[in-house]
């Protein structure tokens, strides 16, 4: 590694090493401020939604660039985030989703000032919250209903991410669906509905729904909790339903489906109820947009050929408006959202060369 990677691996895991699950990343945010203010950034602040903003001056009156990467992780506050090193591989969790994109935002920083031509237009770098989970894309809501589509571009930066550049939303809808019964003893009132019973034939309904190819359409139950003991009749249970499309009608035919299933689960001695607890939206630029273009381009010149994919990301938010923004990576790795997560040091500057070309031309 050159003194620039290992500057920047060391930063990704200082940050890494404070504890930002979902809805508590004020101790990372905290510790990104204090960066911002250590690289004299201008207009520094951490908005009431919790995100860090701080904007980097240009030379000209051209409309500002947003970069944006996400502080939050999905691992709780007790999780062991210890640091496993190799010669090219770096475990630790959280590391490349997303700390390796937040130390990014710094390896810009770093990369713009050395420019000896100023960029035509302020760039405000952005570490925000609650990407991740039911964090719904808060943080992110925060900045576009703050900067509007008066903006040169959003770019999201993701760790694990090189080589591929997002610029189509899969929309999300998540439900939390809870039955309840009169409950009773598994011998002594058998034939009394159960909770969890019920619960399992929805879920058999719901995932014998046909679901399309084209636009790719996903389902899953993630989580199924309820009862009380293996000889007791459940009487509540729960699971979390997870519903994406890369069409919007196409979520919608879904979401129609999976709410008749769930209304008509409802029967003497049940109630089933259904609440909404994520949504993302969908959107999308198209491949021949001057943004999805120059990220093409700027991988090319790394040596590396861009997949043109979708995603669930904070990019949702912009591209649901019909803002221009893509996602584009700092490296690669593995194992994300496990403790087993890694990223490969090896990439790192091939990913920063790609973003600051990005940048520096993205008004061209």
């Amino acid at each position: 590694m050159n003194d620039f990677v290992k500057r920047l691996v060391e930063l990704a895991i200082q940050i890494q090493q404070i504890p930002a699950p979902t809805f508590h990343e004020e101790k990372r945010a905290e510790f990104i401020h204090g960066l911002f203010v250590n690289e004299q950034l201008q207009d520094i602040c951490i908005d009431e939604t919790g995100n860090v903003l701080g904007r980097f001056p240009g030379m000209g009156e051209d409309k500002p660039l947003i970069i944006s990467a996400h502080m939050d992780t999905v691992f709780p506050a007790e999780t062991d985030l210890s640091v496993r090193r190799g010669s090219e591989l770096i475990h630790g969790p959280g590391l490349g989703d997303n700390s390796m994109g937040v130390a990014a935002l710094f390896g810009l920083i770093w990369s713009l000032r050395e420019r000896a031509s100023p960029l035509r237009g302020d760039v405000w770098f952005v570490a925000n919250v609650c990407e991740e989970g039911l964090g719904n894309l808060r943080g992110m809501k925060a900045v576009v209903d703050r900067f509007g589509g008066d903006v040169r571009a959003y770019l999201v930066l993701e760790g694990l991410a090189l080589g591929h550049v997002y610029h189509r939303a899969v929309g999300v809808r998540r439900y939390r669906v809870k039955a309840r019964t009169g409950g009773g003893h598994s011998w002594s009132d058998y034939g009394q509905p159960s909770a969890v019973h019920e619960l399992a034939r929805l879920v058999v309904g719901l995932t014998s729904l046909n679901l399309p190819t084209h636009p790719r359409t996903t389902m899953n139950v993630g989580k199924i909790s309820g009862g009380t003991s293996v000889n007791v009749i459940a009487s509540e249970a729960s699971f979390d339903l997870d519903l994406r499309s890369e069409g919007k009608e196409a979520l919608a035919e879904l979401v129609s489906a999976a709410e008749k299933l769930i209304q008509h689960a409802n029967k003497p001695g049940v109630k089933v109820e259904a609440e909404v607890i994520g949504q993302r939206p969908a959107g999308e630029i198209s491949v021949s947009h001057p943004l999805v273009t120059l990220a093409k381009e700027c991988l090319h010149e790394q040596g590396l050929e861009a997949g043109l994919i979708s995603g669930s990301t904070d990019a949702n938010m912009p591209l649901s408006k019909g803002y221009p923004a893509i996602v584009l990576g700092v490296t690669t790795g593995g194992g994300a959202h496990t403790t087993h997560e890694y990223i490969n040091t090896t990439p790192i500057a091939q990913g920063m060369n790609q973003l600051v070309k990005f940048v520096s031309r993205v008004w061209n």
